[in-house]
């Protein structure tokens, strides 16, 4: 179809992605190596279904559920799944986040990921069009919303996990704290050495009592020019994780 696009990624996955939609990122394949769990698990906003095929094609979760509102995203997310080999691994979720519970997704889940709008509706760069508007901005679900649905699906014990921007930090555990979930492992992202953050990682877990762990900061790239990994950054690649930050 001329309204998407073929891209060769990571784990040798083939994703079809449509041109009026926002294209996946760093942020993408970070939150994919960082969330941890077994069994059956969701992801909020899938998008193409990057996140969770690249969690399904290193053997993360039996299933994963892939919410997306967005029909013709949902559908994206099925036939990626299918290009792949994984079909039944990772399976679209036609939904509005805001109205799952554990009887849509066949009892309770071990984890729930999301890489959600960043921008309050309204605020930030705001696009023409209506696919990039819904996934950079608010307007299907607040982050207090997303997690609230994520408590309501996960059993207890089960982690949420968010790639988020800092200056939300504040909005994202006041958040997590009504919904039940406690924050427990945190990463500070930064472009380059001298930079502040520029996007943080975060596991929450329900239920779960008071103490946050901090990883050292990953800093991306060596130089200034962002063009040469450093070996931290090149690690999360090679391995599909983020464990050596702790």
């Amino acid at each position: 179809m001329t309204e998407e696009f073929l891209t060769e990624i990571n784990e040798n996955l083939k994703i079809l992605q449509r041109r009026d939609g926002l294209a996946f990122g760093t942020d993408a394949y970070l939150l994919a190596a960082f969330v941890r769990g077994d069994g059956n698990a969701a992801e909020f906003g899938g998008g193409s279904g990057v996140v969770s095929l690249l969690c399904a094609s290193r053997g993360k979760f039996r299933r994963i559920l892939c919410a997306e509102i967005q029909p013709a995203l949902a559908d994206l997310i099925g036939r990626n799944a299918a290009l792949n080999g994984l079909e039944g691994r990772v399976v679209p979720l036609l939904s509005d986040v805001r109205d799952l519970t554990a009887g849509d997704t066949g009892g309770e889940l071990s984890a729930v990921f999301s890489n959600p709008p960043y921008f309050r509706a309204g605020t930030g760069k705001v696009s023409d069009s209506p696919e990039k508007r819904a996934a950079r901005q608010e307007e299907n679900g607040t982050i207090r919303e997303f997690c609230a649905a994520a408590s309501r699906l996960l059993r207890w014990g089960g982690t949420f996990t968010v790639v988020y921007r800092p200056e939300r930090m504040a909005e994202l555990f006041y958040s997590l704290r009504l919904a039940g979930l406690e924050p427990k492992r945190i990463v500070l992202i930064h472009p380059v050495s001298d930079a502040p953050p520029s996007l943080l990682l975060l596991e929450a877990k329900k239920g779960a009592g008071e103490g946050l762990v901090f990883s050292r900061p990953l800093i991306v790239y060596r130089d200034p020019g962002k063009t040469v990994y450093t070996d931290d950054m090149q690690k999360v690649y090679d391995d599909f994780t983020l464990n050596h930050l702790f």
